[in-house]
């Protein structure tokens, strides 16, 4: 399985879309809050997201099964948690009532799994030992190598590989993982001096003292 480092260029993209969501899905049933938006919405916008948080596409097995495999594909290491840790999971229940389109590819793939693991394992995939989950997902997390029968299955982690990319790399703690740093001020000092010898040229005092000198904080 290829890890954050290949699958960052698959979010690098998602990040100029603005698909930055407030994670507001609580699956305590008895103690749901009101989700909280980090960016501005319109008063419409705000009322269609609630009307969908408030919904519920997935089952519980389904989501256990998403959880298993957005894990697979996003695991924790020494620079961040996992995907589930990032909230991914919500993100993927979100945008299956957001964007219809995804839910039937989703929903089939997932019993399709489920189907292929019941022949070769006699189990369910989420009930699998680790070492068979891997086995059945190496199957078809790699398009070219995939065999003909595969192709359902390649097709569906194709989708929850590309959502769990945008997932995790628009979150908080995706956006931590790569670095990035949004608009921030800095500093310029300036051509550097071997570059304005290079080509012959050189400040004058006066753009040194008030165009391209700081001093240190």
């Amino acid at each position: 399985m290829k890890r954050r480092d290949s699958i960052k260029a698959i979010a690098i993209s998602a990040l100029s879309t603005g698909v930055l969501l407030q994670q507001g899905c609580n699956e305590n049933k008895t103690e749901q809050k009101a989700p909280e938006f980090s960016i501005d919405r319109h008063p419409f916008e705000k009322e269609r997201d609630l009307k969908l948080m408030s919904q519920r596409y997935f089952t519980d097995d389904e989501m256990a099964t998403i959880k298993v495999l957005i894990d697979i594909i996003i695991p924790r290491d020494e620079v961040s948690g996992s995907a589930t840790e990032a909230g991914v999971h919500e993100f993927i229940e979100f945008i299956v009532k957001d964007i219809p389109r995804h839910q039937l590819p989703l929903r089939g793939g997932l019993h399709w799994l489920d189907n292929q693991c019941l022949k070769r394992f006699g189990k369910i995939f989420r009930e699998c030992a680790p070492e068979q989950q891997i086995e059945m997902v190496e199957e078809i997390a790699y398009p070219a190598d995939a065999k003909p029968e595969m192709k359902q299955g390649v097709t569906f982690f194709n989708l929850l590989r590309d959502l769990t990319a945008t997932g995790f790399f628009t979150s908080e703690m995706g956006l931590k993982d790569l670095g990035y740093m949004g608009n921030r001020p800095n500093q310029w000092n300036g051509v550097p001096d071997e570059v304005l010898q290079q080509y012959g040229l050189s400040y004058s005092e006066r753009e040194l003292n008030e165009t391209v000198k700081f001093e240190n904080s």
